[in-house]
């Protein structure tokens, strides 16, 4: 389990959290320090000086109510037996051990400090040089504090951090975001206009380095287009101009024009699929569609009369499709299992088991190929051994592929136990193409 966040936003925020955390306590470690241990001596200092004051007479601790009453009118401070200051709030007051520890080294012995919260702050205070009386000295100033206004004031403290950090980094991620979407876009053959140089000088920076490694790749693209077409189209003079010469062949030779006449089409088909793999389906535009059904349309096509190919539609959302890119996709399976088997071929349609994606099995009974080979085989210019056959150039999986990933899907071969060959098609489920729909 991931416990800290990933992502710019998430470790600002947790940052920001965690130097507020620290400077409470350091405030507060501060406060303490300096401001209310100070405080609190000042207030046993001048408690015990009354207290002093109280008893600076007394030799065998009796107390004359005269002089008690006189006392209490002048200084507010009043002198009791126990039994009369349970009455007059002693019962409902709270002991204070810190304050006990600190009174009884400022007194020279063991006392008992209370306070009482009622209508003002009272301090009973049981001194050494009189056990059996009780102290009560009022205080001003010592009442408990509203810690309302502190505790908002941190709070609106806290939030304009956390609303500060988010903007910082919203600022920052939108340039950010935009390079991804851009790199997605040329990672799968789109080539998106120059991004808008935004943000601090590094995000500046980089922005202007992926424009500038997109425009080369662009035009890489281009002139292998180009390349190409030139290639295809003055392949297919001469290759024309064979196929005629080869019809004015004599009936005697009518083996060999059909060996030419084969070897004519297996380059004209070699080439088509260079174009197909350089191609791609680039201007093919994505949109909602019904896999089944686009399935089905390419069976009826592919399935030739002396073969059986069981389709099993399965429940599928409408989900975003290059439908005539995802045709030749289909079709280029299909036509893998009729050229190298001879049994049975079944396709299977349906959401997936992995989340939010939908599926295309293309499955055959044949032999199956090498696990080593599997992989290599959706690169270019890789054919499978024999037991697959060598046949074309090398490109059809690799169009596949390709055109699988421009979806944002998956595509997997794996030999089943029973034999033959499972081809699986991955296509997301949401939308992969924003900037096409």
């Amino acid at each position: 389990m991931k416990i800290l966040p990933r992502s710019a936003f998430g470790q600002t925020v947790l940052l920001i959290g965690v130097l507020l955390f620290i400077n409470q306590l350091v405030f507060y470690g501060a406060f303490a320090a300096y401001v209310f241990e100070p405080h609190q001596q000042q207030i046993n200092q001048l408690l015990a000086k009354q207290v002093r004051v109280v008893f600076i007479d007394i030799e065998d601790a009796e107390l004359s109510p005269k002089m008690a009453e006189a006392f209490h009118n002048e200084t507010g401070i009043g002198v009791y037996y126990e039994q009369d200051a349970l009455q007059l709030g002693l019962a409902t007051s709270a002991y204070y051990p810190y304050r006990s520890e600190q009174m009884s080294a400022l007194l020279g012995g063991p006392t008992e400090v209370r306070v009482s919260i009622e209508d003002e702050h009272l301090f009973w205070i049981r001194a050494p040089q009189a056990p059996q009386l009780w102290v009560k000295i009022p205080l001003l100033g010592t009442e408990k504090s509203n810690y309302s206004p502190l505790i908002i004031f941190l709070v609106i403290i806290g939030l304009l951090s956390v609303i500060g950090g988010w903007v910082f980094v919203r600022q920052l991620n939108r340039p950010l975001k935009s390079l991804q979407n851009a790199a997605e876009d040329v990672g799968r053959g789109d080539f998106p206009e120059p991004l808008a140089e935004r943000g601090t000088s590094e995000i500046i920076a980089v922005t202007q380095a992926f424009n500038h490694m997109s425009k080369g790749i662009k035009q890489l693209e281009q002139d292998r287009n180009l390349l190409m077409a030139g290639i295809s189209h003055d392949l297919r003079t001469p290759l024309t101009r064979i196929r005629l010469a080869s019809e004015m062949m004599q009936e005697q030779d009518a083996f060999l024009k059909e060996g030419i006449e084969q070897d004519i089409d297996d380059m004209n088909n070699i080439i088509d699929q260079f174009i197909d793999y350089l191609r791609h389906d680039s201007k093919d535009k994505a949109e909602l569609g019904d896999l089944n059904v686009l399935v089905a349309e390419v069976l009826n096509v592919e399935t030739p009369p002396d073969r059986n190919i069981a389709f099993h539609d399965g429940e599928c959302p409408q989900l975003p499709l290059k439908h005539v890119a995802v045709k030749r996709a289909i079709a280029n399976l299909v036509q893998n299992a009729l050229r190298y088997t001879q049994g049975d071929i079944e396709v299977y349609t349906g959401v997936a088991k992995e989340k939010g994606y939908a599926q295309i099995i293309v499955s055959d009974n044949g032999v199956g190929i090498p696990e080593a080979d599997i992989e290599r085989l959706f690169q270019p210019f890789t054919q499978g051994d024999t037991a697959r056959g060598t046949e074309g150039s090398g490109l059809g999986l690799a169009i596949i592929k390709r055109i699988i990933d421009t979806h944002g899907g998956k595509i997997s071969l794996s030999n089943k136990e029973t034999g033959g060959l499972q081809a699986k098609i991955l296509l997301p489920l949401k939308n992969t193409f924003k900037d096409h729909l």
